[in-house]
């Protein structure tokens, strides 16, 4: 089970440094094409979810690597459960009925959660 946190702890710190980096460092015309939502949402408040993104992508991985504090990777992977629970509600909110990559991550946020109680 070990084996599985980390794989699926890096598969989302993976996803979320990514996003998050793109949300911190691009422009709304760039960001535009592959999340049609920042229209609607003010940029310091998507810049804000990117830092988000970023610090709980390094609290799913850190803490449990060096052993400091490893209770906060617990706390990270839930933190992307809500977070999903967010952007599922702003999908639909707007008339986006794709949330199927939402809920994959919602879910996989969720199987951390409990791996990461349950085996580290």
């Amino acid at each position: 089970m070990n084996v599985a946190y980390w794989l699926l702890a890096g598969l989302l710190a993976l996803f979320y440094l990514y996003g998050g980096a793109l949300k911190v460092t691009r422009s709304r015309d760039r960001l535009r094409p592959m999340m049609a939502w920042v229209d609607t949402t003010p940029l310091p408040a998507v810049r804000a979810i990117g830092v988000i993104e970023v610090l709980g992508a390094t609290g799913l991985i850190l803490p449990p690597l060096t052993g400091v504090t490893p209770w906060l990777a617990p706390v990270a992977a839930t933190g992307f459960v809500l977070l999903q629970l967010g952007a599922i509600r702003v999908h639909l909110a707007l008339g986006d009925r794709q949330v199927a990559l939402n809920l994959t991550l919602l879910l996989a946020a969720a199987v951390t959660v409990w791996l990461a109680t349950t085996w580290l």
